[in-house]
């Protein structure tokens, strides 16, 4: 089996360029040089008791060291850790524990932050990338030849959180076997190839970042255009400028740049195709128009185990059916298959209760590589035996097979194309001294992935404040970026099962529908009580969006009985 490893050796002698970056330029072959100097610095580094690879923390920006210290790690046999900055204090902490981080490569905007927590790295294993030791430890060890060995296909490579709280934290195991296996399959599915220029905007954190681009780019032997972070103001700027033939992204990055004030010059690109997921049709439709280019979209997921795509004469809405010899199903809880999904003229899904259940990859088990130290995650993605492997996403699938994502089965959202938990989040808010109860979960967003709603129950007596609220939270140094409640609904009692747990179904179906519910339009916005006007608006751009099966329960017989109201 073919090692990530040998993806990179195989670009040691290229001078084809490479990375390009802020007005700096590589050649594959001195990115190559620059990783084998990273590779033998980790060749003196003792792993962790018990283990025979250095798990390496990375906490930067999408700068040229994470390049070099992700391809070092493939070269060396070691392990990447990427860190996601948006996490903050005690949850950062808890990330770099759990991924047993013998290293850690930071640069000053995160060492110096005021959010910074105690970090579990000995001092002597924190690299800052910016200070002079660092620098003179680069020279020492300049001019590194490859490492003599290849890491066995079976050595892992990247642990990559695909969400956490400090319960259970998922760091999916990516191995040298995988992703070496997988790269030119991937290149070939996004038509990278020699002379492609990629635009490399998502962190690299993220797997999308990684085996969508910087992975495939180094298969193919195209150049790498990289930013430190996605702007969407100079999206278009860019692309033009380097020339860029190919983009991937993930969650609402087609959206932020549609909602830039269109330029006539925004067709005046050299744009082949851009990939992703998570872009509704109707975006898709709007950026193919004004770039010119190719939209593709394709369902999986960080575990590598599903792979949906779109097909000609996939319905609208439709993520497509399953990639050539994979074969998928809709299942219920007892694991027994779910009817098809029956539609009115109007596209309205009829039996969304029985049709709806968990996206499951039959005889996929044995292939999921696993995540690390966390034995009940696995075992709820290999239930009944383990054959087969439940994605943890609920769809549903019409009589012709085309299946439809219907939202997650946990606590998990995904804002603006990250995962989180809710756990974190409801334990810093109720640190807020009026609030007893904070109950966290998913809302649809009107164009694509979830939104933040929390209900809160207010201690006897005491009264809600959205201004005091609003500040609270803004003062809180470990609410993750992406963190902050779109809703907030006040209720005196949270329903509850049977057997007194939290019951948010009824939250979830009802959502902003309710009484007491505020609204905040965007993450420093102030809240505001939502109003009829509000809701109707909403509910409107769902339509508008072609989204109108992922409207709350609520919120969708609202909507059919004005339907009703106008046939």
């Amino acid at each position: 089996m073919r090692t990530y490893a040998e993806v990179v050796t195989s670009r040691a002698q290229d001078e084809h360029e490479g990375l390009r970056f802020e007005g700096r330029s590589w050649s594959w072959a001195q990115v190559i040089d620059e990783a084998s100097t990273r590779a033998a610095i980790l060749g003196t580094i003792e792993p962790g008791t018990g283990r025979h690879q250095v798990h390496v923390g990375v906490l930067l920006q999408n700068t040229p060291d994470y390049v070099f210290w992700l391809l070092a790690a493939a070269l060396s046999g070691d392990v990447i850790v990427g860190i996601n900055p948006t996490r903050r204090g005690a949850e950062l902490t808890h990330d770099m524990q759990h991924a047993d981080c013998d290293l850690l490569i930071s640069e000053p905007l995160y060492l110096a932050s005021d959010d910074c927590p105690e970090l579990p790295v000995p001092a002597g294993r924190i690299f800052d990338v910016e200070s002079e030791a660092y620098a003179q430890l680069l020279e020492s060890h300049a001019g590194a030849p490859l490492p003599a060995e290849i890491p066995a296909p079976s050595a892992i490579y990247l642990l990559l959180f695909s969400s956490g709280s400090t319960g259970a934290p998922k760091a999916v195991i990516c191995t040298q076997g995988r992703l070496g296996t997988v790269t030119p399959s991937l290149t070939e599915r996004i038509s990278l190839h020699r002379g492609s220029v990629s635009y490399l905007h998502l962190p690299l954190f993220h797997g999308h970042g990684i085996m969508m681009n910087l992975a495939t780019a180094a298969e193919a032997g195209a150049t790498v255009v990289m930013v430190r972070k996605f702007s969407a103001s100079r999206f278009a700027r860019d692309i033009r400028e380097h020339k860029v033939t190919f983009v991937n992204y993930v969650g609402r990055v087609l959206s932020y740049i549609l909602a830039q004030p269109e330029d006539p010059a925004d067709a005046d690109n050299c744009l082949e195709s851009v990939f992703g997921s998570e872009a509704s049709p109707a975006e898709a439709e709007s950026f193919r128009r004004r770039f010119g280019c190719e939209v593709r979209e394709g369902f999986g997921s960080s575990e590598g185990i599903i792979r949906i795509v779109p097909v000609p004469g996939t319905p609208a809405g439709a993520l497509g059916l399953p990639a050539a010899g994979m074969a998928v199903e809709i299942r219920s809880a007892d694991g027994t298959e779910c009817p098809r999904a029956q539609f009115d003229d109007t596209g309205r899904l009829l039996n969304a209760e029985e049709a709806t259940g968990e996206i499951v990859v039959v005889g996929a088990g044995p292939r999921f590589e696993g995540y690390y130290k966390n034995p009940e995650a696995m075992a709820e993605r290999l239930r009944f035996g383990g054959e087969d492997f439940w994605t943890g996403d609920l769809g549903y699938r019409d009589e012709e097979g085309y299946f439809y994502f219907g939202g997650r089965t946990s606590d998990w959202l995904r804002v603006d194309g990250e995962n989180f938990g809710t756990a974190p989040i409801e334990r810093i808010i109720s640190r807020h001294p009026a609030v007893s109860g904070v109950h966290a979960y998913a809302v649809p967003d009107p164009l694509t992935g979830d939104q933040l709603m929390c209900t809160l129950v207010l201690h006897p007596g005491a009264e809600f404040d959205p201004v005091d609220l609003a500040a609270f939270l803004d003062a809180q140094p470990d609410l993750g970026t992406k963190w902050r409640p779109t809703f907030i609904r006040v209720v005196d009692e949270a329903p509850t099962t049977a057997n007194a747990k939290i019951d948010k179904a009824p939250l979830r179906k009802v959502a902003w529908e309710a009484e007491n519910v505020w609204w905040a339009r965007n993450r420093s916005s102030a809240y505001i009580r939502m109003e009829d006007g509000h809701r109707e608006a909403l509910r409107n751009e769902f339509i508008a969006a072609g989204r109108i099966n992922s409207l709350p329960a609520a919120s969708a017989a609202l909507v059919e009985t004005v339907g009703a109201g106008t046939r």
